[in-house]
C-alpha cells in the first residue's frame, strides 16, 4: 500500500515562483481553510504550506489580519470572475438575474470556507470591499437590474434592489443545505435547478417587470 505524502512533502512539491511568494502564501492558506477549518491558519502553517521559512510571510503580511484581508480580496476577485462567466451565457436579463443568483449561491457552496472569510474581513470595515464595487461582483448585479429597468430605475430603487437582490443571494447560500430542501431538489430536477426556481419565483423584481 503506498503511503500518503506527509504534510511537508506536498508542501515542497508545491515551490513558488521568484517574485510570487505573496500570491503563493495567499494560495495557500485558502487550501488551509478549505480543508482545514479557519482554526489552522496561522503565518506559521501558511508558511509550511507554501514550502518556504516560518518568517517568509512576515515580509508580506505583518499579522494574521493581513493574510485574511489578501485571502478575502481573491475571493471578491474570484466571485466577480465567476458571476461574469454566469451573465455572459445568458441570453437576456431575465436570464442573466437568475443565473447571477445561481452562480452566487454555487460559488458560496463550493468554496465554503472562502466565503466565510470574504465577509468576516468585510463585516466591521468603513467600506465595501473594493472588489464589489466599480466593476466588481456587487456592480454586475447593479447593473443588471437597471438593465431589467430598460434603465427608468431610479438611483435609490436601483440601490435598494441590489441590495435585496444580493441579500436573496446571501440567504439562499446560507440555507442551501438544509436537507428540508431535498424533496424539491428531487422533484425539480437537481440542485441547480432548484436555485433556479427559487431566483425565478422571486418577487422583488415585479415592480421592475411593470415599468
Amino acid at each position: 500500500m503506498t503511503q500518503a505524502p506527509s504534510s511537508s512533502a506536498t508542501s515542497e512539491a508545491r515551490p513558488y515562483h521568484h517574485g510570487d511568494l505573496s500570491r503563493a502564501l495567499v494560495e495557500a492558506a485558502r487550501r488551509i481553510l478549505e480543508t482545514e477549518g479557519p482554526a489552522a491558519l496561522s503565518l506559521r502553517a501558511v508558511a509550511r504550506e507554501a514550502g518556504v521559512s516560518p518568517a517568509a510571510p512576515y515580509h508580506h503580511f505583518k499579522d494574521k489580519g493581513e493574510l485574511l484581508d489578501a485571502v478575502a480580496h481573491e475571493g471578491w476577485a474570484a466571485l466577480d470572475t465567476a458571476l461574469g462567466e454566469a451573465r455572459a451565457k445568458a441570453a437576456d436579463s431575465k436570464e442573466r438575474m437568475t443565473s447571477l443568483g445561481v452562480a452566487y449561491v454555487c460559488f458560496a457552496r463550493d468554496n465554503p470556507a472562502l466565503y466565510r472569510v470574504m465577509y468576516d474581513c468585510s463585516r466591521d470595515k468603513d467600506a465595501l470591499p473594493e472588489q464589489m464595487k466599480e466593476e466588481g461582483a456587487y456592480c454586475q448585479v447593479r447593473n443588471t437590474i437597471d438593465e431589467r429597468s430598460g434603465g427608468t430605475a431610479t438611483p435609490l430603487d436601483l440601490e435598494l434592489a441590489t441590495i435585496a437582490a444580493w441579500c436573496a443571494g446571501h440567504g439562499l447560500a446560507e440555507m442551501i443545505t438544509f436537507k428540508q430542501f431535498d424533496p424539491l431538489k428531487e422533484a425539480l430536477g437537481g440542485e441547480e435547478a432548484f436555485l433556479r426556481a427559487v431566483f425565478e419565483h422571486l418577487g422583488m423584481f415585479a415592480k421592475l417587470d411593470q415599468a
